[in-house]
């Protein structure tokens, strides 16, 4: 048994962002042949028995109500493509087999990691891949995830996280809680970047760890004096799992869709 985790709409924008021409109905036909495309090449390349696209609902989450200003200056989707998005979810299911779901109150990453962690508890020496660009999913790579760039072709396994983050996979949403992030506005510790996100989780294993430790230096005086936006931000960068999808593993099992016949 293979569980395959798509990101949809981490697919569906990449997509979309790499099709030059300007708006138009004609480019999101484009996008959403292309993006099936893509879904369809997922199911050849991983051969999964199980599979789950997840969807951002839209509006805000658990994250707004923790920190209103969460995401405020990111990009809004087009209502052109927002509009697209049944019909896309429709299409892969009536046409690939693979279920879609959106739940209110969550991202997709949180989708996602709850999915994960159920099938880890009852089927730990099954493999299960997680499709998806975002940083933010490599935490579950410590968990025992299979994190894959289905642009790149490159497994973000421990070694790509120690190269590209400097870091532990345990250590990862400490990492990217210390730094912030502009995009998604995660505060993080003003002044602080990968170089010294790295040297304090090199000698303390966690934020933790870290904000009970006593070290010199004007930077590490921000971050005890900012105790609180770090701690912020970490909660920020966590996944929420407590919540029902009223889902069952044989809901996702991969479905060979029936050809169409004439009688």
């Amino acid at each position: 048994m293979r569980l395959l985790l798509i990101d949809g709409l981490n697919i569906v924008r990449r997509v979309y962002e790499a099709n030059p021409a300007p708006e138009s109905p004609e480019k999101i036909e484009g996008v959403v042949r292309s993006a099936m495309g893509s879904f369809k090449r997922a199911l050849k390349e991983h051969q999964p028995t199980h599979v789950l696209a997840p969807f951002d609902h839209g509006g805000n989450t658990w994250r707004h109500d923790l920190y209103p200003a969460y995401r405020q200056n990111r990009k809004p989707m087009p209502e052109i493509l927002r509009e697209a998005l049944p019909g896309l979810k429709a299409k892969l299911h009536q046409d690939l087999g693979i279920p879609t779901v959106t739940v209110p109150g969550v991202e997709a990453d949180d989708v996602i990691a709850a999915v994960f962690a159920c099938w880890a508890k009852h089927y730990p020496e099954k493999s299960a891949t997680v499709l998806s660009t975002d940083k933010d999913l490599t935490a579950l790579v410590d968990l025992g995830a299979i994190v894959y760039d289905h642009f790149n072709g490159e497994t973000r396994d421990a070694a790509w996280i120690a190269k590209k983050m400097g870091v532990k996979p345990a250590q990862v949403q400490d990492f990217l809680a210390l730094m912030g992030d502009s995009v998604d506005g995660v505060p993080g510790v003003p002044g602080v970047g990968p170089k010294t996100a790295q040297d304090w989780l090199a000698a303390y294993p966690t934020l933790t760890d870290l904000l009970q430790a006593d070290l010199p230096g004007k930077k590490f005086a921000t971050l005890k004096e900012q105790a609180d936006l770090a701690v912020l931000s970490r909660q920020l960068i966590a996944f929420k799992t407590d919540f029902t999808l009223g889902l069952t593993f044989k809901d996702l099992r991969l479905a060979k869709p029936e050809p169409e016949y004439c009688f």
